[in-house]
């Protein structure tokens, strides 16, 4: 089985191949025209306007067998490259036909080199530069020595000093290498437009998708949390006025918890999905920083099998922010962090100003890593979590914070060689926003 990317490189190899034989089409059919106006209009077109004739057809039919070829949708690349090279030979027999230096035709190299390196590649496109300098060199060398005849009229020769050859040959030659190396740049330019464009359309259909996700979410805050929370305060009541002990009173509990989880998870979802109006203060990261531990250690999600280190709690950050915003930032990576470490590990955590008008805040853990394709997906793609169970919320809720004060974030990570993610948000001034970067 094909994946994407793999069908879309067939695909667009089949494109360029069918226009390259109706560009092909174009070209010998408005020669075809202009030879025969000019054949109408003067008898001194051609030396022999039924050979060009005769080459015409002969073009024309080998487009029709490059047409079946096509119809038979095997082997693109190989497809073009006979075509060209045939293309090459028929050119060729062209200039021949129509006296060589003195003909006008030897322009139609360039039109091959062009295909390859559009629908081939770099090294294609000078490969053709250097199959046409040698076809057009020869051509003129062997009618110059007299090994093959001039085509032209009765008793005409080839009257050209060896010197005039030479340089014509030197320039045509030139000008064939000229242009492939300048179509291998624009070429370049287009492949690398090309790439661009798709990994927008790729971050735009990602948009969409969360785009539908607001809208449903709106419409699960309305259907779920309304309920849940009615259901969790019944129980809530009941359990104190039953006044029950033992195992029921254990169910009670693990009822009232779930149903906490599940509310957290419908607002994470609201706050991913649905753009709120924000308001902001001064505040200290690093008091809300220890807060969110404070909360994960007296919920047991922090305990004893993992370590927090590092100089959050030494380093004082005053950041111009939404409060409500950090916490769920620290929430979601330290919970990503302890997901990370089941067996138990060390979680550093640095709050640093290593720029003026920045500060990064670092959370280094030492659980199983990630691979590339995993670290390339995290922070991008909605409801993908490296985790069991997991869906992928929380990462995304960070993402989308950073994002608000137009800030980054780095991955540093391998398999089996823990986590560094590094947050790097430009400083803010109380009323204005940050920076665009």
């Amino acid at each position: 089985m094909l994946n994407i990317q793999e069908t879309d490189v067939i695909n667009s190899k089949k494109k360029d191949t069918l226009r390259l034989i109706l560009i092909r089409l174009i070209i010998v059919t408005s020669l075809l025209i202009s030879a025969v106006i000019i054949d109408n209009s003067t008898s001194q077109f051609l030396p022999l306007i039924s050979q060009f004739y005769y080459l015409i057809l002969i073009f024309y039919f080998i487009s029709f067998i490059y047409l079946i070829f096509f119809i038979w949708g095997k082997y693109y690349v190989a497809q073009v490259s006979l075509q060209i090279f045939f293309d090459l030979l028929l050119i060729t027999a062209l200039v021949y036909i129509s006296g060589g230096l003195r003909g006008s035709f030897y322009f139609l190299y360039i039109f091959e080199i062009i295909a390859a390196s559009v629908v081939l590649s770099k090294r294609a496109a000078y490969l053709t530069a250097a199959l046409s300098a040698i076809f057009f060199g020869c051509l003129v060398n062997l009618m110059y020595f007299g090994i093959i005849p001039y085509f032209g009229g009765p008793g005409e020769t080839m009257e050209i000093s060896l010197g005039l050859v030479i340089n014509n040959i030197f320039i045509s030659s030139s000008a064939f290498f000229l242009v492939a190396f300048l179509m291998n740049i624009l070429t370049g330019s287009l492949q690398k437009t090309r790439e661009e464009l798709r990994r927008a359309q790729k971050e735009l259909e990602i948009k969409n998708r969360l785009a539908v996700a607001g809208e449903v979410s709106a419409q699960l805050a309305h259907e779920i949390r309304n309920p849940l929370a009615a259901i969790s305060g019944s129980v809530q009541v009941i359990k104190d006025e039953l006044g029950l002990d033992g195992e029921q009173r254990e169910l009670m509990n693990i009822i009232i918890e779930e149903s906490k989880r599940i509310s957290q998870s419908i607002e994470q979802f609201l706050n991913l999905a649905s753009p709120v109006q924000r308001t902001f203060s001064s505040i200290d990261l690093s008091a809300i920083l220890k807060e969110t531990l404070f909360l994960l250690q007296r919920s047991g999600e922090v305990d004893g099998k993992v370590n927090v280190e590092g100089n959050y709690d030494s380093m004082s950050v005053r950041y111009f922010g939404n409060s409500n915003q950090f916490k769920q930032l620290f929430w979601n990576l330290i919970k990503n962090a302890l997901k990370a470490m089941p067996g138990g590990g060390t979680l550093t955590i640095d709050l640093m100003r290593v720029k003026k008008d920045e500060i990064q805040l670092r959370f280094a853990d030492t659980g199983m890593g990630m691979s590339e394709e995993e670290k390339g997906k995290v922070f991008v793609e909605p409801f993908y979590s490296g985790f069991e169970n997991g869906r992928g919320i929380g990462m995304r809720v960070v993402r989308r914070i950073v994002d608000d004060y137009k800030g980054n974030i780095d991955v540093v990570s391998a398999p089996d060689k823990g986590t560094e993610i590094i947050v790097t948000l430009p400083l803010r001034v109380m009323g204005r926003p940050p920076k665009e970067r």
